[in-house]
């Protein structure tokens, strides 16, 4: 079904589900989800949406703008427009413009300056700390988190989304992780040590979060 907000016309699906209560939120295609109990009339899923409409177009318009920033490619803090040339045999970077054959050779590229850049940093930020234990780095997506330290089987784990932000900010999520390795939470002490090797992580730590 189809419902009208502020002259914008937004996309409902509607998921019957054990709930008890009536919860909404957007999906990635900025279409309203809405989790319900199964014996719900959409007459009264449509009172509600019209009930709290400022409050969801505000949602429909943050979705938006998630939507958007997922389209937009970032390496290291920069905005690039992408092209696809198919006689490119290594990718360029010229202005702000990355050439590239496909989506493979773009996505492979990604991968080596994950690796380059990250092994580079965590290499640098060692130098910030006295009898650092030996560790294990390793890279994968993750939804809501920028790193994860394992004390147990001392590994540093890394969000490959981190590629996107400038150098100072993957920096800070490194700085952070090993300190987890002298101190397991995030107590005074814990950020204490964060701010001998990073200063101004408070900085650093709300432009992640843009």
């Amino acid at each position: 079904m189809n419902i009208d907000l502020k002259n914008t016309t937004i996309n409902v699906i509607i998921k019957y589900k054990n709930n008890k209560n009536i919860y909404f939120r957007f999906d990635d295609n900025a279409s309203l989800v809405v989790s319900c109990p199964k014996n719900t009339l959409n007459a009264e899923i449509a009172r509600l949406i019209k009930k709290n409409e400022d409050s969801i177009y505000r949602m429909y318009e943050r979705a938006l703008e998630s939507i958007m920033k997922d389209s937009e490619f970032y390496l290291l803090g920069e905005k690039y427009n992408i092209v696809f040339q198919n006689d490119i045999s290594d990718v360029k970077i010229e202005d702000k413009y990355i050439y590239a054959r496909d989506e493979v050779m773009l996505e492979e590229f990604v991968k080596s300056k994950i690796d380059e850049v990250f092994n580079e940093e965590v290499n640098i930020c060692k130098n910030c700390f006295n009898n650092l234990p030996s560790f294990k780095l390793k890279t994968r997506k993750m939804k809501t988190r920028w790193g994860v330290c394992n004390r147990k089987d001392n590994i540093i784990t890394l969000n490959t989304e981190l590629i996107k932000k400038k150098v100072e900010l993957i920096d800070y999520v490194i700085i952070h992780e090993m300190a987890h390795f002298y101190e397991g939470n995030h107590s005074k002490n814990f950020w204490n040590i964060v701010a001998l090797a990073c200063p101004n992580y408070k900085v650093r730590r709300a432009d992640l979060r843009k």
